[in-house]
């Protein structure tokens, strides 16, 4: 999957738990409850997983369980919503084109795996 090109100025990721998936149909922005905060190897593991993903075949639900908020010492980056059912993610980041924000990618991947692993070990036991 391509990254928006301010991925490199990615020094903390907020790992996203969205707890209402239909408002990403057509939303302005990622909401959801922080369950994680990634700094280093993490940030450039996610990043790493992220641009791995191969493309997918896309389905329709999208119904987003994880995302992810990329910042910059500075400011926020850009956000991702990713839907593991219909193999879809969505994109926010200031300028970007909406034919650019929708993305497909193979959920069942090894990249796409990993990163769902990662996401899920973010929630309390």
């Amino acid at each position: 999957m391509q990254l928006p090109l301010t991925h490199g100025e990615t020094t903390l990721i907020e790992v996203v738990r969205i707890t209402d998936p239909v408002r990403h149909l057509s939303s302005e922005d990622l909401a959801g409850d922080t369950a994680a905060i990634w700094e280093g190897d993490q940030v450039q593991r996610a990043l790493s997983l992220i641009a791995d993903l191969p493309e997918g075949e896309l389905y329709r639900c999208f119904l987003p369980g994880w995302g992810i908020r990329a910042h910059s010492s500075t400011r926020q980056l850009f956000e991702i919503a990713f839907c593991f059912r219909c193999h879809g993610a969505r994109v926010w980041e200031p300028g970007l084109p909406v034919e650019q924000q929708g993305h497909t990618f193979d959920a069942n991947s090894p990249p796409a795996r990993e990163l769902l692993d990662r996401f899920s070990s973010c929630l309390p036991n």
